[in-house]
């Protein structure tokens, strides 16, 4: 049974995130960011926010220090918004699996049409 509320939480957590991106934060610094994941500890006291961001190394950069400095206001959000008796302490961390994924079809691809790997 407490799977299947953990898995509520992350997902409750992970959906008022994307919508207070999409609505309430407007930092510049945030480049397209897009929550992938939540990985919330058993007792509640902590979660990993894993992100994705669109674009080069430096929009990475700035949008993870963008979020980090927002954790206050974020936290302070989901306490008023989620009807939890304990509200997580925030981890943002860069999630760089569809990067990875992209990378490995380009190296397939390019193995399909005869040439070697890319360097």
């Amino acid at each position: 049974m407490q799977g299947k509320r953990l898995e509520r939480v992350n997902q409750l957590i992970k959906e008022e995130i994307s919508l207070l991106l999409m609505r309430e934060l407007k930092d510049p610094r945030l480049g397209f960011v897009t929550v992938t994941e939540v990985d919330t500890s058993p007792d509640l006291r902590h979660a990993r926010v894993y992100v994705s961001v669109l674009g080069p190394e430096e929009h990475w950069a700035a949008s993870i220090e963008a979020l980090g400095r927002a954790r206050g206001f974020i936290w302070s959000w989901l306490r008023r918004h989620l009807d939890l008796r304990v509200t997580p302490e925030l981890d943002f961390r860069a999630d760089r699996s569809m990067a990875h994924a992209a990378h490995i079809q380009s190296i397939l691809a390019t193995l399909r049409q005869g040439e070697g790997p890319p360097a």
